[in-house]
């Protein structure tokens, strides 16, 4: 709002000391992660008071695990916080006409919404039981049913694939290259760089950026026979949806400990911004030899409050954690993740740089395939890990729980700085 304001003015002759500087991207990047920090920061307390009094306190299961009772009573759904360090430097420092940034708002109230509910519906089965006078018990029956938080990650990966194959602002740019121009040049987009016309094409199927190829590039119609290559985007749309829900879902299994999904998203955030500029920059995108995303330089705004957000609320979620994030925070975070690798063109890297996700994932998998193997094969069930998620594991091999979050967070960023490397790996 803030920027359509200064755009208004600029227009209408009006000059303000300093409005000039919401001309430049890098200027509200920065603005966004200093604005985000200062409100989950400081209003992030006057809603944890505020969770605190209307008794919205985690239910711990015994799960045997060190330091477990001193969590019970600690205020859950902080999320919101998140949420709102989020949405707010984005409302206020975005161009709100950019597709990219209403895909992403969406993305974030639409996630943060089933999130809540879920945190809702655990949070009243807890008080119903307390004034019934029954000793509680933390279910997984208690929140949403998990085919309603599946379909709601659904939704979203319906909505992002859609958009990003029909809107006509979402196309990626493919440089012509040859020896001679094209004689018909109507449908190709004119760019001057350092004094050269050169000729771009939009791309009209689905396309990504894989790793470790030479041309660094994949058409997910080579998926689908010659035949079936004018309905690519239904395979894309259900392939979206996949690594959209898997992707929350780990985020949600990751936020297990204080201060490890928090941490770990903020690293994870770092990397897709990486992403945004070089995609986003003509000069990169050249430099690289990737896809240019036009466009794509409004979405580091939201990216940068999304990391502000997280960075702040790791103020109160560090252990011991004075807040929780919940399924509000979690699911979120999750979706906006795997919404933004899609936007980038890099969702085919995130086993890289989701790597702690895609490992939580994996464990629970793992632990349930082969305790159910070992049972019906048996009798009795035989377990991977001591306890899964993966984080469990170590919490009961004897670590501390800052140990495996900060130990998280290392692997996490060689995870990031590796998915980089790929860029230029062929």
């Amino acid at each position: 709002m803030l920027y359509h304001l200064f755009d208004w003015l600029k227009q209408t002759g009006v000059k303000i000391p300093g409005g000039a500087l919401f001309q430049f991207i890098t200027f509200r990047v920065l603005l966004a992660v200093i604005l985000s920090l200062v409100i989950s920061m400081l209003f992030g307390k006057r809603l944890i008071n505020f969770l605190r009094n209307l008794q919205v306190g985690e239910s711990v299961r015994e799960l045997g695990l060190a330091g477990e009772q001193q969590k019970k009573g600690t205020p859950t759904m902080g999320g919101i916080i998140i949420i709102m360090a989020i949405l707010i430097p984005t409302l206020l420092l975005a161009d709100l006409t950019k597709a990219y940034i209403r895909l992403m708002i969406f993305s974030t109230l639409w996630m943060g919404m089933i999130g809540f509910i879920d945190d809702y519906l655990k949070l009243r089965a807890k008080k119903m039981a307390q004034q019934q006078g029954i000793s509680y018990k933390k279910g997984d029956k208690d929140g949403l049913a998990g085919w309603f938080k599946i379909l709601g990650q659904v939704v979203l990966g319906f909505v992002v694939a859609a958009t990003l194959f029909f809107n006509s602002n979402t196309k990626v740019w493919r440089e012509f290259i040859g020896d001679a121009k094209p004689i018909d040049t109507t449908g190709l987009k004119r760019v001057m760089l350092d004094g050269k016309e050169k000729l771009f094409v939009e791309v009209s199927e689905p396309i990504t950026t894989i790793p470790f190829v030479k041309n660094h590039e994949f058409r997910y119609s080579r998926l689908l026979p010659q035949a079936l290559h004018g309905a690519s985007w239904i395979l894309y749309i259900v392939i979206v949806i996949f690594i959209i829900t898997a992707v929350s879902n780990g985020a949600n299994i990751t936020d297990g400990v204080d201060g490890l999904a928090t941490g770990v998203s903020a690293i994870i955030g770092a990397c897709l911004g990486v992403f945004a500029y070089a995609s986003g920059n003509l000069r990169f995108a050249e430099y690289l030899n990737i896809m240019y995303i036009p466009n794509l330089g409004e979405l580091s705004i939201f990216i940068g409050a999304m990391i502000g957000a997280c960075l702040g609320f790791l103020w109160y979620n560090s252990y011991p954690a004075t807040v929780f994030m919940g399924d509000t925070g979690s699911l979120t975070l999750g979706g906006i993740i795997a919404a933004l690798a899609f936007i980038v063109r890099k969702e085919l890297l995130i086993p890289i740089f989701c790597g702690v996700f895609l490992v939580e994932n994996i464990s629970v998998v793992l632990q349930v395939a082969y305790f159910k193997y070992t049972k019906k094969k048996y009798g009795s069930g035989k377990r991977v890990f001591l306890m899964s998620p993966l984080h469990h594991h170590y919490q009961k091999l004897g670590y501390h729980e800052s140990k495996i979050v900060t130990r998280f967070w290392i692997v996490t960023m060689l995870c990031v700085v590796f998915a980089i490397v790929t860029l230029k790996i062929r």
